[in-house]
């Protein structure tokens, strides 16, 4: 086990300052709280420049997969929830199967521009 996390309403709500006294709501010793800049892990994931030309280069040449076709089937006939259903089947996450159903909505309306 261990402590349990802090929820995220709770991370949220207003900062109080601590009393000094080891009762009540705002028990504990008075501190001054630190500012810790971002770290090195806060650039993580984010998407580099010659990244992201490479897959365009591969989207190119490769084209969709045979699922990603299929969604963007189903997103042409405004099937968005059987969509989304398919993509979390295929991709294993709900945000990744919401990432990629909107990544095929976007290729569509692309399309439709050109």
């Amino acid at each position: 086990g261990g402590p349990r996390p802090a929820s995220r309403a709770s991370a949220m709500a207003k900062v109080t300052t601590k009393t000094g006294v080891a009762v009540g709501k705002n028990r504990g010793h008075v501190t001054t709280k630190r500012v810790i800049p971002a770290g090195y892990a806060a650039g993580k994931g984010k998407r580099n420049k010659s990244v992201q030309v490479v897959k365009d280069i591969v989207r190119e040449v490769a084209g969709f997969q045979p699922y990603e076709r299929r969604l963007q089937e189903l997103l042409k006939v405004g099937k968005e929830k059987r969509a989304l259903k398919l993509a979390k089947k295929k991709l294993g996450s709900h945000k990744r199967g919401k990432a990629k159903r909107e990544e095929m909505a976007n290729v569509l309306r692309s399309s439709r521009v050109k």
